[in-house]
């Protein structure tokens, strides 16, 4: 199986060899500007020191600042993270929206840490970074372990270097100049798309069967907006495993019962499933929500969906997606249907930058016109050069970033 980064180059390079980029513009492009590796220690509530190892891989700003999540993982490394970085770079681009491309993350597992120790954690990587990152710089959001509340002290420790400057990162509580909609932003740009790719089909939601893997933040309101629009949830699935539901799954039950339970483990409403049944079920959309890598080699066949939406980001291994192709499965790309968070984080900085607060309206009009621009965009480049869809998304990211690169010079 590939690295991260060794699938996000291949993408690169099977859309790079369709428009012809030229072999000095692809070492350019796939070359990261910088990469950030920093010691982060901090003093533990029983008076231990610990280390931890944090990193910002920064891609590409030729479209703008950089821009990109920060995870909190303990499987998180370097490779990783620059491949993530790298699928910001293409995914900003997708949406046209003006960014580039970051990541970052820290290797730690924020289960053996407290509150107060994962604040004195997000303090000293900022007081480790704070001149490698801003509003005019690279922007980071939330990600797989971090949330409102980290954004909130990445701000704060920020601002006590540079002065006021909310614009320093997005996904903050709305009470601290977040932007309303920004929790719910990728799971309902998911959504969204998923209609838009049905009709494609002449299919409606309301006629259609769904699997999600992943009842986090993307799965959960991926889940509440399908079922709101009519559509059918049979199975859904955490780390505790999952639950299956041929009539349809209770979605506000299920959420309820997370919020309490922390988990869908015990969930009254379906009959307990594996994680792994739940990518092949017989559906009619599969939504893999969770972790990279879901979707490889070894369980590619066994899927009986008809249609994939990746939520989560890089959900399917290019062995994998290579079967999907054969099996002529359709696979909306993850750079395109997961971008959802990044669109409504670009609102939160315009916003700060213009010191002026959006109604969730606006914020809900603006995502969706955005996301099905894009789709439509994509889809076009598709039928008209005869590839698949996550060709034609790179192929649409490659050609803007690579033409901002050439305009801007050297």
């Amino acid at each position: 199986m590939k690295s991260a980064f060794e699938a996000a180059q291949f993408y690169f390079e099977e859309a790079a060899s369709v428009i012809g980029l030229s072999d000095s513009l692809r070492d350019l492009l796939v070359t990261p500007e910088r990469e950030i590796k920093v010691q982060v220690p901090i003093k533990r509530d029983n008076g231990q020191i610990a280390t931890f190892i944090g990193y910002r891989m920064q891609h590409n700003s030729a479209r703008g600042p950089m821009k990109g999540g920060l995870r909190y993982h303990h499987e998180v490394n370097a490779d990783e993270v620059l491949a993530l970085a790298s699928l910001m770079t293409w995914k900003t681009a997708v949406v046209d929206i003006p960014y580039g491309g970051a990541k970052g993350g820290i290797s730690v597992n924020t289960k053996d840490l407290s509150t107060d120790e994962l604040e004195r954690l997000t303090r000293r990587f900022v007081d480790e970074i704070h001149d490698l990152f801003g509003p005019d710089k690279d922007i980071p959001a939330p990600d797989m372990g971090t949330n409102a509340q980290t954004m909130a002290w990445i701000m704060n420790q920020y601002e006590k270097f540079h002065g006021f400057a909310p614009a320093c990162v997005t996904g903050k509580p709305v009470e601290l100049y977040g932007a309303e909609g920004r929790e719910e932003a990728t799971g309902r740009g998911v959504g969204t798309l998923t209609l838009a790719f049905l009709r494609k089909f002449g299919r409606s939601i309301e006629n259609s069967t769904v699997a999600i893997q992943g009842f986090g933040n993307v799965g959960s309101f991926t889940a509440s907006y399908l079922h709101q629009a009519g559509g059918k949830v049979i199975a859904i699935s955490d780390v505790s495993g999952g639950i299956l539901n041929r009539d349809g799954i209770d979605i506000p039950a299920a959420l309820e019962y997370v919020a309490v339970n922390k988990s869908l483990a015990g969930f009254p409403g379906g009959q307990p499933v594996s994680n792994e049944t739940v990518l092949s079920i017989d559906v009619d959309v599969l939504i893999p929500a969770a972790l990279g890598n879901v979707l490889t080699e070894q369980n590619a066949g066994d899927v009986r969906a008809r249609y994939i939406i990746e939520a989560a980001n890089g959900p399917t291994t290019p062995e994998a997606d290579a079967i999907f192709r054969q099996r002529e499965i359709p696979v909306l790309p993850d750079i395109l249907a997961n971008a959802g968070g990044v669109t409504v984080s670009y609102f939160e900085w315009v916003q700060n930058q213009q010191y002026f607060r959006w109604d969730i309206s606006r914020v809900r009009e603006e995502l969706e016109k955005y996301m099905t621009r894009a789709f439509h965009r994509v889809w076009t480049i598709a039928a008209e050069r005869h590839v698949s869809l996550r060709t034609a998304a790179y192929i649409l990211a490659i050609g803007r970033v690579s033409r901002a690169t050439e305009l801007g010079g050297i």
